[in-house]
């Protein structure tokens, strides 16, 4: 009997401020939705982190025959510096931080770029000869990447060491300022989300002040009488919060793991298990934000 009634009460609320309802929910998923992106993003970067950085290179060139580099003023490294290059790479000072050497001749230099640049207005421009000579460095730690600039930046017949890491580096700022600037619209919309919830639960409570008024005069307790408005921001809430998840899930299937996968192959992005493991983090978020935010309006406008 008490379950039915409070269902009835709550379905009555429901329709009565059926335009507040919807408000609640629009506003829910659009808050959910941008904590949503910004968790997910995280997840993106983490992972691009592992990837990358598990990949990541410094590339030690050597002088080409022209360069101005202060390194340089010889002309072109020798076989005696390559040597000293390769023997330092090998030394004590620098065997725990290097994980893996290999070197990069004129000829494979030359074919690596041709495939590169394939089909473009590149291809064959450059001749064998013209192509410089590096040592790639695969690193135990790639955070250690300064010290091996550091340690050949002044070494004669290297005209740079180039570290990969530094484009990275710069990448994952630009995606951690997106997604700070994410979570500041979250919580701008969270915060719009909770005052519309208890706007929405002061109207329905003010609607049905002559009902809960009669419901007091016979017994009924706090928690009997505001339990009916409590659901209904709880129930706006949940629907606005699932519609999160839907959005974010379409946005990954068909963004993420149909359109950007097929132009990143091999690295490893976000997918639809994600969300299904985020969906539900979203829903109690909403649920508790709504349950949260319509108790304490109806502590204090609701005097029963």
């Amino acid at each position: 009997m008490k379950t039915s009634f409070i269902l009835s009460e709550v379905l009555t609320g429901l329709r009565r401020n059926l335009s507040m309802i919807i408000s609640v929910v629009l506003v829910t998923f659009v808050s959910l939705l941008f904590i949503g992106s910004a968790a997910l993003l995280q997840m993106q970067i983490s992972g691009m982190k592992d990837y990358w950085y598990d990949r990541v290179q410094v590339a030690v060139f050597l002088c080409p025959p022209d360069s101005e580099a202060p390194t340089c003023a010889d002309g072109e490294v020798t076989q005696e510096q390559k040597d000293a290059i390769e023997a330092a790479l090998s030394s004590p000072d620098l065997e725990d931080y290097v994980e893996e050497v290999h070197f990069e001749d004129k000829a494979t230099a030359h074919r690596l770029f041709e495939e590169q640049f394939e089909g473009t207005s590149l291809e064959g421009t450059v001749p064998e000869d013209q192509m410089q000579e590096s040592f790639r460095i695969k690193l135990a730690d790639a955070e250690q990447y300064g010290i091996i600039s550091e340690y050949f930046s002044a070494t004669p017949g290297v005209e740079e060491v180039v570290d990969q890491n530094r484009l990275l580096d710069q990448l994952f700022r630009i995606l951690n300022i997106a997604t700070a600037v994410a979570v500041g619209i979250a919580a701008i919309m969270t915060l719009c989300a909770v005052l519309l919830i208890a706007t929405t639960i002061r109207l329905s409570a003010f609607t049905r002040r002559r009902e809960t008024g009669i419901m007091r005069l016979v017994g009924a307790s706090n928690l009997f009488i505001q339990l009916p408005f409590i659901l209904e921001g709880i129930i706006a809430a949940a629907v606005g919060s699932l519609l999160a998840g839907v959005a974010l899930g379409a946005g990954v299937h068909f963004g993420v793991s149909g359109w950007l996968q097929s132009r990143l192959a091999g690295v490893s992005l976000v997918n639809l298990s994600d969300v299904a493991v985020l969906t539900p983090l979203l829903v109690l978020v909403g649920v508790v934000m709504a349950g949260v935010s319509s108790w304490l309006t109806l502590r204090r406008y609701m005097k029963v």
